[in-house]
């Protein structure tokens, strides 16, 4: 019987570690050929000296049980690099089929006291190492279609967070990142579907290193998986990499500790038409003071219907 993913190939960054590492793990397990980025920097911000070590690792234990592996060490973030990455899959495996984009850092702080290098060090990994990568895939499937006269075959799965959706105070950074993830996704989608590609976002919540503060009051049971494993997120981006989800494009869903949830796309909540060519000032305050007045003080947009996601 053969696996979902076997004769495929699949690039997964940031996959020495955490849920990249258990992304990877599952893309080997249903066949697929994997190159295990991760640039390798010990620290959650982005700190410390690049090592190979966390994605030979993954690829070895990849390799032990069965699968096809190579490491690659690139900085996703580095447009040069990223072109190399994509390239090593095609040369090493004769073409591209998946991309998972996982890497990113944390360089957290209030808004009102972050500097220029933390927003822009955040953005660059997260968001530019996304674009980067796509770019590439993007066209090796592009060019492949054309060859071929019709679609061929594509995933791409991104890696939004929680913190777009309902705000994180202290991560205007990576909350805006993420937010700019899904975007990218978004826009891809509709640009690579004729070419038989999909593009697909998720929301992972999952004890990880880059999470570690978050849930630190969250214990994990002794006795069985902990609802916070990245191995709750893993089969997702199994399924989104496979056949049977050639139907699922520009969607985002939430996932963690056995749930997924699919995110509606922003709705309009209320209209409100001016009486004159054009709204007065009067005019908006007698519309828009009353509707807001009967929302909680300080409620952000959209902010009640997220939390209440959350809490599910």
């Amino acid at each position: 019987m053969s696996l979902p993913l076997e004769g495929l190939s699949a690039i997964v960054t940031g996959a020495g570690r955490g849920l990249g590492r258990a992304e990877a793990l599952e893309l080997a397990r249903l066949g697929a050929a994997v190159v295990v980025n991760d640039y390798g920097q010990p620290g959650r911000d982005g700190s410390g000296e690049a090592s190979a070590g966390p994605a030979e690792e993954v690829a070895a234990e990849i390799r032990e049980a069965g699968g096809k592996a190579l490491a690659h060490t690139g900085d996703v973030a580095d447009f040069t690099q990223a072109r190399e990455l994509v390239g090593s899959a095609v040369a090493e495996f004769g073409k591209l089929d998946i991309l998972v984009n996982n890497a990113g850092i944390l360089r957290d702080r209030m808004v009102f006291s972050m500097t220029e290098e933390e927003w822009d060090s955040v953005i660059r990994v997260h968001l530019k190492g996304h674009f980067n990568t796509t770019r590439f895939a993007a066209a090796h499937w592009r060019e492949r279609s054309k060859a071929a006269g019709g679609p061929v075959y594509g995933r791409i799965v991104n890696t939004s967070s929680e913190a777009f959706l309902a705000g994180s105070a202290g991560q205007p950074n990576y909350a805006a990142a993420k937010g700019g993830i899904v975007g990218l996704t978004t826009s891809t989608a509709l640009a690579l579907a004729k070419y038989g590609v999909t593009a697909n976002a998720i929301c992972p919540r999952a004890r990880t290193r880059m999470t570690e503060d978050v849930f630190a009051g969250f214990e994990q049971p002794p006795d069985a998986l902990d609802p916070l494993a990245p191995e709750h997120v893993a089969p997702l981006v199994g399924y989104l990499a496979s056949p049977a989800a050639a139907r699922i494009n520009g969607q985002l869903l939430v996932v963690h500790g056995g749930m997924v949830a699919v995110v509606e796309r922003p709705r309009v909540r209320a209209k409100f038409d001016s009486e004159q060519e054009t709204f007065t000032y009067d005019e908006l305050d007698a519309v828009l003071g009353p509707h807001y007045a009967r929302r909680p003080s300080g409620e952000t947009f959209g902010a009640a219907e997220v939390l209440s996601l959350k809490r599910g």
